[in-house]
């Protein structure tokens, strides 16, 4: 019996493995068009630091669906390069920010730890993508809130305003 099972697994592997100078079966099968390549965008221009820096009036909400309905501002002072750059909550001192990339259309920053301003008395990091979009500043912040146990992290939109 194992002889026989092993002569048909030979034989099986057999008829499966192609020569490879065999001629192509036709299935009957139509051949179809290649389908046009998809439209393309234009990349966008790459970000100049030069050409964001000044100062906004950043506006900061939940990502939609959260049950945060808060609203934070604070002030950004962007510089024309990779030094310099602050956030100013209101009735606070300027928090140092640090970018840690620029790449594209993207400026990638980081800040804290400090105390948040959602939270009070909880010391807070925030990661931030900034995007240049009609002369102003949107994106991301992910905020992660350092509290007894794991971090509780944060996603916030956000709007730069030129000021």
């Amino acid at each position: 019996m194992r002889r026989f099972a092993l002569v048909s697994i030979a034989v099986l592997f057999v008829a499966c493995v192609k020569s490879e100078n065999s001629a192509p079966v036709d299935t009957g099968t139509v051949a179809m068009a290649p389908a046009a390549p998809a439209a393309v965008a234009p990349a966008a221009a790459p970000i100049d630091l030069k050409t964001v820096a000044g100062k906004y009036k950043v506006t900061s909400r939940a990502q939609a669906g959260s049950s945060d309905t808060s609203v934070v501002t604070y002030e950004l002072n962007a510089t024309g390069d990779t030094t310099g750059w602050t956030i100013t909550y209101p009735n606070r001192k300027a928090e140092k920010m640090r970018v840690v990339m620029v790449s594209g259309d993207s400026i990638v920053t980081e800040t804290g730890p400090f105390q948040s301003v959602r939270m009070k008395g909880v010391p807070v990091t925030t990661r931030t993508t900034y995007r240049w979009e009609n002369g102003n500043l949107v994106g991301t912040t992910v905020a992660h809130y350092t509290i007894n146990g794991a971090d509780t992290v944060r996603t916030f939109v956000i709007e730069g305003v030129k000021k």
